[in-house]
Order: C-alpha cells, then sequence, then structure tokens
C-alpha cells in the first residue's frame, strides 16, 4: 500500500472509531489501539505535508496556535430566546399561539444546556467554520478550537445534507471532567475555576487547541438553520443530524399540550442533579416549521420558542464586609464579601450590590445572614436579609462619600442609580480602565500590549492616558521587569501598527461614554470625519438615526473638556485616522434607509459580501421576511417559503441583476 492509501485509511478508520466512542458511547477497539493508529496517521502526515487536509482527524489533537479570534457574521442570526419561570406565562404564551396559528400545535420539549452557545457551518459535508455566539449577529472564529471536539464531526455521515447550513449547540463541559481539572489545578498551586459553564467558554477562547484539546469538552447540537431543510418538523431534524454523525443527546419529547410540557419540566427538575453535566432549565418549541414560520420573530427572539428557567438555588450565609470597585467611567460598584458557601455547584465568597439604593432596600448590613442566589449570573447576588439573624449592636450601613481609589468626594447626577468618582483624570483605576478600553481588541487591537502591561507602564510613570502610548521608546520599555527585547519591540511595533485602525474603531476607542460600538458606527458614517463630529452641535446629534438625548450630551461633554482636545490633537499629529476612507466616504446613500432580506447564492458576492453592500449604501439587512421589509434579495436555491411569505405580505422582491443596478453609481 502506497503512503497516501495508508493515510486515507488511517484518516476513514480513525473518522470511524471517533464517532463509536465520541456519539455513539461503542467503542470497537481500544483506547491504546486508537493511540496507535492516530501516532502513525501524526507520524505520516508529518513526514508528507503534501497530503496535509484541515479536516483529518490527526487535528483532534491540536497544537494549531490561534493568535487572534477573527470576528465573522452569522449566516443567520443566534437569537435569544423569551424566559419564564411559571407554569401560567406558558399557559399564555400557548393562548397566543393557538390564536395566531386558528389551531392546537405540537411542542418538542429540550434540555437547556449551561454552557457555551455555538453555530457550526457545513458546506459540501466538511465543517469549515465555528463560532461563538458573539452578540447574536456575528461572533469570534474559533474553528481549530471546536475541531479538537472529539464529538464534533469534520466530514458529515450518509447523504442528504444541505450544501450550506449551520447548526446550533453548546459545548458543556461534564460534572466529573470539570471536578478533576480542578484536582490537577490546585495540585498544581493555582486557584481552581468558578464552574463548569464559564470553563467551557473560556477554553474555547485558549489560544493554543493543543491545551483545548486536553480539557474534558463536549458538544451538544440541536438546532439545524437551513432554508433547504427536508424535514417538516423540528423533532425530524434531530434524526437528520444524527444519521448525518452529529451528537443530539436523546432527550427530547414531543408534547401535544402545555399539561405534558410541565410533567416534562418537572421530570427533569428533579433529576437534573443526576446528569453529568449542567442544565438550567428546558426550551419548548413549536415542532412544525410551517407553524414556525407563520408564528415569526420579535426583535430579539423567536415567537415559536420559550426558555423555561428552573428557579435560582438559594442560600443563606454572613455578609463579613463591603468594599467598593471604581470602573473605567468612575462608576462605584459595592461588593459584598461573604463567608464562603457552596451554591450551584460553586464555591462563593463574593456577591453584587449593585449600588446604593439595592443596599438601602434590602436594609444589608455588616455581619448580616443573607439570602445568596445565582441564577445564571457570573458574581451572584444578595436577595434578602435574615432579619431574624441579625446581631443586637447591628447599625445601619453608611455609604462610602468619598472614592476608596483617589478620596475624591463622590458625585451622584439626578436620575441615576451609581456613584461616581469625577476625578476623571487623576483616579488610577480610571486612567488604567480608559487605556485598557483603548487598546482592546474590538478598539485599537494593540499586539503586545494587555492590562498586566498597562498597569506596569502606568506605575513607572511611563504613560498617564491613551496619547502618552504613542510617545513610549525601545529604552522607556526594556528597563521594566519581564519586558525582554523581544516583548518590548512587538509592543512598540504594535503600538505604531494601531495608526492604520479605521476611524470608527478610534472613535469607539476613545471610551466616550455610551459610545459603544454600533453608535461608534453610524457616527464615523455620518460625520466623515472627527472633525465633522466636533463641531457637531445637539439638534445635529440627534438627528443621527439611533442617537438620543443622553449619548449627545455624553459626546458634547466629552469634546467640552480641554484635557480630551489636548489628547485627539496629540493622536491627530501621531497619524491616527480621524476620518473614513476615501473609498468609504464617497459611497453615496443609495439605499438609505431601506431594508432587505438576504437569501440564496449569489453570483457576484458571497452572502456576507452582499450584506457588507447594502450597509455600505445605507441600507438595513434583517433576518426575517415581515411587513416592514422593503425588499427580498433572492439568490439562487432560495427556499420557497420566504418567497411565498413576501408576496402575501406585498413585500417587492429583487435580484442580484436589479441590485446591481440600485447601487450603480453611473446610471
Amino acid at each position: 500500500m502506497d503512503i497516501k492509501a495508508r493515510i486515507d485509511q488511517l484518516r476513514e478508520e480513525l473518522a470511524h472509531h471517533n464517532y463509536q466512542y465520541y456519539v455513539l458511547d461503542q467503542p470497537e477497539i481500544s483506547d491504546y489501539d486508537f493511540d496507535k493508529q492516530m501516532e502513525e496517521l501524526i507520524r505520516l502526515e508529518n513526514e508528507h505535508p503534501e497530503y496535509k487536509d484541515p479536516n483529518s482527524p490527526s487535528v483532534r489533537v491540536g497544537g494549531e496556535v490561534t493568535k487572534d479570534f477573527p470576528t465573522v457574521k452569522h449566516d443567520q442570526p443566534m437569537l435569544s430566546l423569551s424566559n419564564t419561570y411559571s407554569k401560567e406565562e406558558l399557559e399564555q404564551w400557548e393562548e397566543r399561539i393557538e390564536k395566531t396559528l386558528g389551531e392546537k400545535p405540537e411542542y418538542v420539549c429540550e434540555l437547556k444546556y449551561d454552557g457555551a452557545a455555538v453555530s457550526l457551518l457545513y458546506e459540501n459535508g466538511t465543517l469549515t467554520r465555528a463560532a461563538t455566539r458573539g452578540n447574536g449577529e456575528e461572533g469570534d472564529d474559533i474553528t481549530p478550537n471546536i475541531k479538537t471536539i472529539r464529538s464534533v464531526p469534520l466530514k458529515l455521515h450518509g447523504a442528504g445534507f444541505p450544501d450550506r447550513f449551520e447548526i446550533r449547540g453548546e459545548v458543556i463541559m461534564y460534572r466529573d471532567g470539570f471536578a478533576q481539572l480542578n484536582r490537577d489545578r490546585i495540585e498544581a498551586g493555582y486557584e481552581p475555576f468558578a464552574n463548569p459553564r464559564n470553563s467551557a467558554s473560556g477554553t474555547l477562547k485558549l489560544q493554543d487547541s493543543s491545551m483545548v484539546a486536553k480539557r474534558p469538552l463536549d458538544c451538544f447540537l440541536y438546532g439545524l438553520q437551513s432554508e433547504n431543510l427536508k424535514a417538516a418538523t423540528h423533532s425530524e431534524s434531530f434524526e437528520q443530524a444524527r444519521a448525518w454523525g452529529f451528537k443530539v443527546p436523546h432527550h427530547e419529547k414531543v408534547a401535544q399540550s402545555i399539561g405534558d410540557v410541565m410533567n416534562y419540566i418537572n421530570e427533569w427538575d428533579e433529576k437534573r442533579n443526576e446528569l453529568n453535566f449542567e442544565i438550567d432549565g428546558v426550551v419548548i418549541k413549536v415542532n412544525r416549521y410551517d407553524h414556525q414560520q407563520k408564528l415569526g420573530y420579535t426583535a430579539k427572539s423567536p415567537r415559536w420558542a420559550m426558555a423555561y428557567k428552573f428557579k435560582a438555588e438559594q442560600v443563606t450565609t454572613r455578609l463579613e464586609s463591603i468594599t467598593y470597585q471604581v470602573g473605567r467611567t468612575g462608576a462605584i460598584t459595592p461588593v459584598a464579601n461573604l463567608e464562603p458557601v457552596h451554591i450551584a455547584g460553586t464555591t462563593v465568597k463574593r456577591a453584587s450590590l449593585h449600588n446604593a439604593d439595592q443596599i438601602e432596600m434590602l436594609d444589608i448590613r455588616i455581619g448580616d445572614v443573607v439570602k445568596v442566589e445565582k441564577g445564571g449570573e457570573i458574581i451572584p447576588k444578595i436577595v434578602g436579609v435574615d432579619f431574624d439573624k441579625r446581631p443586637s449592636d447591628s447599625e445601619p450601613l453608611t455609604y462610602i462619600i468619598a472614592c476608596p481609589e483617589c478620596e475624591t468626594e463622590l458625585v451622584r447626577k439626578e436620575g441615576e442609580a451609581l456613584h461616581y468618582c469625577p476625578n476623571t483624570y487623576g483616579c488610577p483605576p480610571q486612567v488604567k480602565g480608559r487605556i485598557d478600553h483603548f487598546i482592546s481588541r474590538k478598539a485599537m487591537d494593540i499586539d503586545g500590549l494587555g492590562s498586566e502591561t498597562v498597569e506596569m507602564l502606568y506605575d513607572a510613570d511611563l504613560i498617564d492616558d491613551i496619547a502618552d502610548l504613542y510617545d513610549l521608546k525601545y529604552d522607556d520599555v526594556i528597563t521594566l521587569d519581564r519586558m525582554a527585547d523581544k516583548s518590548t519591540r512587538n509592543l512598540i511595533e504594535g503600538i505604531q501598527k494601531s495608526t492604520e485602525v479605521p476611524f470608527e474603531r478610534v472613535l469607539y476607542a476613545l471610551g466616550i461614554r455610551y459610545v459603544g460600538q454600533t453608535v461608534a458606527k453610524k457616527l464615523a458614517r455620518h460625520f466623515k470625519s472627527l472633525e465633522n463630529l466636533r463641531r457637531a452641535n445637539f439638534e445635529e446629534l440627534i438627528g443621527v438615526d439611533e442617537i438620543g438625548e443622553r449619548i449627545a450630551n455624553s459626546i458634547l461633554d466629552f469634546f467640552d473638556q480641554d484635557v480630551n482636545a489636548d489628547i485627539i490633537n496629540r493622536l491627530i499629529a501621531k497619524g491616527l485616522k480621524f476620518e473614513i476612507e476615501e473609498k468609504e466616504a464617497t459611497s453615496p446613500a443609495l439605499l438609505d434607509g431601506k431594508s432587505f432580506v438576504v437569501s440564496g447564492v449569489f453570483e457576484h458576492f458571497g452572502r456576507n459580501d452582499i450584506k457588507a453592500e447594502i450597509e455600505k449604501y445605507g441600507g438595513r439587512v434583517v433576518s426575517a421576511v415581515s411587513g416592514n421589509v422593503d425588499y427580498l434579495l433572492a439568490g439562487d436555491k432560495m427556499g420557497p417559503s420566504k418567497r411565498t411569505k413576501a408576496e402575501n405580505l406585498g413585500v417587492e422582491i429583487i435580484d442580484e441583476k436589479t441590485f446591481l443596478q440600485m447601487i450603480d453609481t453611473n446610471h
């Protein structure tokens, strides 16, 4: 047998054994024999790189280093689900559904896995991309790390799958694997991880995929996303997905009424601790796809699905002290330091108190026995006090009046819940926080510079604001602890390279209060340059789409500060981009205010490219056909359901040729 044939044979056999072991739980060979075959495959692939295959079973062991996680758009948005904790709300939901459909629907009940949501993209039966949920519209590309999860098929089994489709699921960490991982960390002298969900999410963002491969992760799939599915119901799509090689746990159940749904919920509320993975509720979906299409979507969630959340576990413990944290914007956050207590699988030592009003409302005092909940939050919260156990010498809590970091007197604006430290440019956490925001990945993304280095530079009096970064010299940095020649050069080069970052990200990086990524993009595209934005008055600002009074006043306040004007002028002198590139600036708003649904395959554009063109010319891309949509942009292989719905609603249907004519600036 020649080398290529042997490599192909090993790949086929190992893929089969992966499926048998990790999906079906029916191993056919010993671990020893599996490892020997894998070792032979890796050796042959290393000796013969001309036969490299990105979907070889050898990628399961990892080894690829991901410096950055690029942001990618989902083919279809990953919407959130509406939540409920009561049977009454489920019954009201059922009534609304029956009224819309004119008949009783069938439901599918599934376990709500408590992990990290992911979307896997398959093209021609091959995994081509995996992404986190992100903001629902776009997420981080984590493909190398997902490929190390052995239950995720790199190539699909059987036939009948669409040429291109996404499948949604949840990456989980098993309880026993999580416990062993923490035992190993403690033995090695590290802090244990908080819980399986956060550990799974954090693992997916590790830069070294070989480290990911060593973690006890699995991936449960539950949602096919394609306009070309042959299944008529959600429950049928489960069987399709299993036949194609996906790991779809057999916990779903078809229900005929909310009564049946509640029986399923009650059963798993009792049995959830018997599972080797975390669940935090049950997801209920209308089963038939034609019913789902008729019910449609709100702006944030499908009307045909609901998540029933199990009630959060509550425990009591003693409040030992309260500390106050200062954020980037000067906001003061009180944090309760608790006598350690076990809740929802983790040991809790701290809980959020939110603000002074919350403390006053609950009448929380040092020494109280408090009630703590962890309802899906990273930091648990105090929800009450056991007044029967309050010490007799207890005294009301006095909220601090001065900043814990710089001792400046705090202020509280009318109508706001938080206290603020007004020493914006002298309070260390605020200064360092603004610099951390400026260098962050979605802002300036400065290579070689992280929070620890920022703190080190600040403590050494080398930087006091964001503009100081561009004055740093090699000789300044090399003298600092832990800064070697290579890391120093990377830092200086990374700062210089950041001058190429486009205007909209520079504007976001400035850290203007209430100006997030989306707002920064709208402002950049509307005003074209920082100079135009600086000159804008209140009326001009609120005239921009989605810019309200609060954002407008914040922008005006920011530019009124002499210190900000000085920083911006120094950044301009260093060559940062404070206006939109000529190519983008000259794009006319030919589609201004028009909304599009994009569906199908196009000759001149990829799906994401054509969406970018719509936005470039002032249009808006939405995910679902409704009466508010202006155009359905129809490509080849578009599913018939969208066309039918558009025709029924009177939405204009255009093809790619018509779209090109709409953005043709020469006609």
